[in-house]
């Protein structure tokens, strides 16, 4: 279908409503214009009017205004799962430029008017991507974003067994038309090819070896309707908070999907724009609220489509475009591709265990290293919470029994190894976040490493115990910390605390948590 005609009078019809302030029906002194490569984006007074252009792609059917109203609809419905506040109505552009142009409720307009979906205004500074560009990005809304995520994933949708999304077959395809879409781009760019041959190899190779884990995945229910699109410029701060927004509408077979390909796009987002810290502090907090350490092994898949998708968009706009825009897109491009194929290479892996009493800085400290360095990291005090129903910052006082019994800390532990060998089998690092007081316990953990054949570090975190006991009280005065010990379990600690072994000294760290601790000069890479 040739859409060229109708694609030049739809445009030239926005343009004359841009100059058309009268038309919105509120209080408008000047329209801006924004464009991406499916919409145009009027931006009027308090209000944001996205209209969707004439297109037919292999992903999108947007070729009639019945096509067009309908995705309006979807895209209304969508996003008010997580922005409720941002998106208003649906609306109609009815009449012709330039003085009889008028926007109505979609009731009051004809079936072939139209249609744009109504959205709040908010200041373009606002969007994650733009406070990132400003450096005010922090590593708290990287925090609350990931809590948003998390209670996002937990509350939408899930897809059943025969529904058609998830299975080995639904995952694949989106990846192989994405990398069939690049095929054809690269024959007018032939130095894209030496970029895309390996990651197509790659991709084929391990969406084979993967397809019994997302059978895995569809079965346990981490195949839900997600966003789609979750990367930054489709992030806001609204009141100082972090808000989803602009999913996936037009195509369901891109928002019904694994939770765990919809963090990846932020967490290459993040990657890609040279905050690969920030990237893997938001995948270590959404994995503690979620719980979904099973899903780490399709997590590098997930990263590849991610980069390969942002390759086709690049590729989109460059057809859209001249000149030194045009220049621009095709470097975009192929940043993106260089960022897949680095995602397709192993890492270096390991297990890194912590060691130290109550207080000591275990998780304070540790979390600037898995950021830095790109770990997966697990906590005891987390992880036990979890297993009796309970979010981090819950207080488990109310509990029958308590959590800290002899039980529990097996179960615990039992635990920590689970996800240990999954994240090591996955090919990432892994620090396990516990005080390994239990020399038991520790040897438990080096014979893992030694079964998957990785090194094994113990970072040996070390204060006084005046410290010691002034940091564990003014934690607990504080409160929302996931750590219940009090100076008692302290003492006790402290109290029947044994040395390392010769053999485990071997592998430690020493880590003096009363000054700031420099990584980089520590552990020197």
């Amino acid at each position: 279908m040739d859409l060229r005609a109708d694609y030049a009078a739809a445009e030239r019809r926005l343009r004359a409503l841009q100059q058309c302030p009268q038309a919105f029906g509120h209080p408008v002194e000047g329209v801006d214009w924004i464009e991406t490569h499916i919409s145009w984006l009027l931006l009027a007074g308090e209000c944001v009017y996205k209209f969707k252009k004439p297109l037919k792609l292999d992903f999108l059917d947007f070729s009639t205004p019945a096509l067009r109203r309908a995705a309006c609809a979807e895209e209304l419905r969508i996003n008010r799962r997580t922005a409720p506040g941002l998106y208003r109505d649906v609306v109609a552009l009815v009449g012709e430029a330039p003085e009889g142009l008028r926007l109505l409720p979609l009731a009051d307009a004809p079936q072939d008017a139209e249609p744009a979906v109504c959205m709040r205004r908010f200041d373009q500074a606002a969007l994650l991507s733009q406070v990132l560009a400003r450096q005010a990005l922090t590593p708290a809304h990287i925090d609350a974003l990931a809590r948003h995520v998390a209670g996002f994933h937990g509350e939408a949708a899930v897809a059943l067994p025969g529904q058609g999304w998830g299975t080995a077959q639904a995952v694949r395809a989106p990846v192989q038309d994405c990398l069939a879409a690049l095929q054809r781009m690269a024959a007018d760019a032939p130095d894209l090819a030496p970029l895309l041959s390996p990651v197509a190899q790659w991709c084929e190779q391990q969406g084979a070896a993967l397809a019994p884990v997302f059978a895995q995945r569809l079965d346990a229910g981490r195949v839900r309707e997600c966003h789609g699109d979750l990367h930054l410029a489709n992030l806001v701060l609204i009141d100082g908070a972090p808000q989803l927004f602009d999913a996936i509408e037009f195509n369901p077979a891109l928002r019904w999907i694994d939770c765990m390909a919809d963090i990846a796009f932020l967490a290459m987002d993040l990657e890609a724009r040279g905050c690969a810290d920030l990237a893997w502090r938001f995948l270590n907090a959404w994995l503690e609220h979620t719980g979904d350490y099973a899903g780490l092994p399709v997590l590098d898949y997930y990263r590849v489509y991610r980069a390969l998708v942002r390759a086709r968009v690049a590729g989109l706009r460059l057809a859209q475009t001249e000149g030194e825009a045009r220049a621009a897109c095709l470097q975009e491009q192929r940043r993106y591709l260089e960022l897949a194929l680095r995602f397709t290479r192993p890492r270096p892996v390991a297990l890194w265990l912590t060691h130290g009493f109550s207080g000591s800085g275990k998780s304070m400290q540790s979390l600037a290293l898995v950021c830095q360095r790109g770990m997966v990291r697990v906590r005891a005090d987390v992880e036990r919470k979890r297993l009796f129903g309970l979010a981090p910052e819950d207080a488990s006082s109310a509990l029958p029994g308590g959590i800290y019994t002899v039980d529990a800390s097996r179960r615990t532990h039992e635990r920590l190894a689970q996800v240990a060998r999954w994240a090591l089998g996955a090919g990432h690092a892994v620090l396990v976040d516990a005080t390994f007081l239990n020399p038991a316990m520790r040897q438990r953990f080096i014979a893992l490493a030694q079964e998957l054949r990785v090194p094994c570090r113990i970072l040996c975190f070390e204060a006084p115990l005046d410290v010691l006991r002034e940091r564990v009280r003014a934690r607990q005065q504080a409160g929302g910390d996931a750590s219940e010990a009090d100076v008692r379990v302290l003492e006790s600690q402290w109290a029947a605390a044994r040395p390392l072994s010769a053999d485990e000294a071997a592998l430690a760290v020493q880590v003096d948590t009363t000054r700031s601790v420099d990584w980089e000069r520590l552990l020197p890479q």
